[in-house]
């Protein structure tokens, strides 16, 4: 049986999560705008799953617009409006993608994939709209200080307000990796807008959301039947809802144990990597990084070489972004945070989730020496 270490990519359905849902896909079939018992039953059910999941961020399920996944909902949040954005240079393609249709500036981030408050606050302009910072990095794990952030665009709003510029300046965030790990409570963050998607939380691909406080003011980019507030037209995804709603709520019960659990086996890993490899390089931030993620590089081998020998022993890893890796296109992260191309070429991202334990790290670790050293026997460096 292999070792599964790419939770970041995907994460298996949660069989709680699968019983959920299968009403909904057999006799719970309904489509819940009809106007007949059953259906307005299916209704009052899909309604409640929203405000289970409202409940986990501490939202109101009228904030929540759902959608088929992170990327439509980064699409959404983005087509609101046009004027002025901010990314920061390490976020997912979809938010660069999505910056990138209209004016926008990329501030940059220190080694660690951090980003500076003040550097955003330079950045801002008077039509700015929009300043999108990710959670927690998808391929590093660096987790950004979105409170702080949220306090200086605070200021920058009272400053606009005093001046007479009543252009919005809404923060949002793509919290896609911090489901079960992080603390996502829309209010301690700071944010305007929140993204969402059920798939990296044991829940189903394809269903996520977009939180936007009522402040906000909303573009829809799908139309037609006028579903989800007129937001996000189109039969709604009862079961994937369903769904998300059960998976948020076991990840959320269990966080503070999982994520102890998680740091303990990544650093166990980590710890016996650098040992049998001094020269590896570990990036993310040392104390803000999420607890699954071990993005570690061995200078001068090839990485995708690693990922595929290391399939053939039955242990899967990423190179980084699957999203990325598909294109096999050097991770813009590791530029970004100053990886130079050797290191970035080298880098293994290594992902923890449930089915992770003690003698699977074990194992994985076994493994991943054993075919570091193997490449260095290749290329003569043993």
């Amino acid at each position: 049986m292999s070792i599964y270490l790419d939770h970041a990519a995907a994460t298996p359905l949660d069989p709680s999560v699968l019983a959920a849902m299968q009403p909904y896909l057999v006799e719970k079939f309904y489509n819940p705008s009809s106007p007949y018992a059953p259906a307005v039953a299916v209704r009052r059910e899909y309604d409640v799953a929203k405000s289970t999941i409202a409940s986990v961020i501490g939202a109101r399920s009228g904030e929540l617009i759902m959608t088929a996944g992170a990327t439509e909902s980064i699409n959404l949040a983005f087509g609101s409006r046009v004027g002025h954005v901010i990314v920061t240079a390490i976020e997912h393609q979809s938010v660069l993608a999505a910056a990138a249709r209209q004016e926008h500036t990329i501030v940059p981030v220190d080694h660690n994939g951090r980003v500076d408050p003040a550097v955003i606050k330079q950045a801002i302009r008077p039509d700015t709209w929009l300043i999108s910072v990710g959670l927690a990095n998808n391929e590093i794990g660096t987790i950004q200080s979105l409170s702080k952030i949220a306090e200086m665009i605070a200021t920058v709003r009272s400053e606009r307000l005093t001046s007479g510029n009543m252009t919005p300046l809404y923060l949002h965030s793509d919290a896609s990796q911090g489901a079960g790990q992080l603390d996502l409570h829309v209010a301690r963050l700071g944010v305007d807008m929140l993204t969402l998607n059920a798939a990296k939380a044991y829940g189903p691909k394809q269903v996520g959301l977009l939180y936007a406080a009522r402040s906000v003011k909303l573009q829809p980019q799908i139309v037609g039947g006028g579903q989800e507030l007129g937001l996000r037209s189109g039969t709604e995804n009862v079961a994937g809802v369903i769904g998300m709603a059960t998976a948020f709520t076991k990840v959320d019960a269990s966080r503070h144990g999982e994520v102890h659990r998680l740091s303990e086996l990544r650093n166990r890993l980590q710890s016996a990597l650098t040992t049998a490899f001094p020269e590896a390089v570990v990036s993310g931030h040392a104390k803000h990084r999420m607890a699954g993620h071990l993005h570690i590089s061995f200078p001068g081998l090839d990485a995708e070489r690693l990922v595929f020998g290391l399939e053939t022993r039955g242990v899967l890893v990423a190179t980084g972004s699957a999203c990325a890796a598909n294109k096999g296109t050097r991770s813009h992260v590791l530029t970004a945070i100053g990886l130079d191309d050797q290191t970035a070429d080298g880098s293994l991202r290594i992902t923890l989730g449930k089915s992770t334990d003690q003698d699977t790290i074990d194992q994985a670790a076994e493994h991943i020496i054993a075919e570091v050293n193997r490449e260095k026997t290749r290329l003569g460096r043993l």
